[in-house]
């Protein structure tokens, strides 16, 4: 009878082992790059969330817009939410990458900020103007400059133009192309820049307070959830789609940014 009640004893406490160790393993760790604002901090409401799905969110902070693309083609990272679609076909073009959307999440209306003008019709003859340098937001710029009949394209509906691209240009304004993150920085030695909504919200800017002008809730630029072909069924992906879908994530963003940033689900 003791042999038997020890042999059970030490086959219970092997089970009980086994169904920990498969419990452990469960849960799963997805990383996620994102910029600050606003990725990280919509990442940030669904942590808790995907922690009773069993999905431990590591969130993985970039202050610019290549490394959390070449680091998810490297499996350095699960998935990344900081660009729209044109930004990540250009990429996947530039570098022979296949990363793939998942997901709409929400749009960052695009705008002009100043410091030294108060209005549009205030900009001078020869004015000198900012633009981000990567083709899918330089064009996207330079459509928004189109739009207030500042410039004429080639191809008016060139999504990726660049400055050699402006047939007309009454104006005769200048363009830098700089990097994006640091157009904020670039304010006061410009008179007018276009700045992504992300980064403008992180120098303080109120895009629907500030901005001289600005893209509409109908932009097709789109923020997404990327990741690999090879991954974009996996179950945490799936888990991390729903999440971020959720009415509570759409309450969060309309209440934290009022305007300045606009779901897109």
């Amino acid at each position: 009878m003791r042999f038997n009640f020890l042999r059970a004893l030490v086959l219970a406490s092997s089970v009980g082992l086994a169904f920990g160790v498969s419990a452990t393993a469960q849960a799963q760790k997805l990383v996620v790059g994102a910029t600050q604002v606003p990725h990280a901090e919509i990442l940030e409401v669904v942590k808790p969330v995907l922690a009773k799905e069993g999905v431990n969110l590591d969130i993985k902070v970039f202050s610019d817009y290549v490394q959390p693309n070449l680091q998810l083609a490297d499996k350095e990272l699960d998935a990344n939410f900081f660009q729209h679609k044109p930004y990540l076909d250009t990429f996947n073009k530039d570098r022979g990458a296949k990363l793939v959307p998942v997901a709409l999440v929400h749009v960052e209306p695009f705008g002009a900020y100043s410091k030294r003008i108060k209005a549009v019709s205030e900009l001078k003859e020869g004015a000198t103007v900012a633009i981000p340098n990567d083709p899918s937001n330089s064009g996207r710029a330079l459509l928004l400059l189109q739009k207030q009949g500042l410039i004429k394209l080639k191809d008016p509906s060139n999504i990726t133009a660049t400055s050699l691209d402006v047939a007309e240009n009454p104006r005769k304004l200048k363009f830098r192309e700089l990097e994006a993150a640091i157009l904020p920085r670039a304010l006061g030695d410009v008179d007018l820049a276009l700045i992504n909504t992300n980064y403008a919200l992180e120098a303080g800017l109120v895009p629907t307070r500030d901005a001289l002008f600005i893209e509409g809730s109908d932009s097709p630029y789109a923020n997404i959830v990327v990741t690999r072909e090879d991954n974009k069924d996996a179950p945490a992906i799936k888990k991390l789609v729903q999440a971020l879908h959720s009415e509570a994530v759409k309450k969060f963003i309309v209440e934290k940014y009022k305007g300045a940033v606009v779901p897109a689900f």
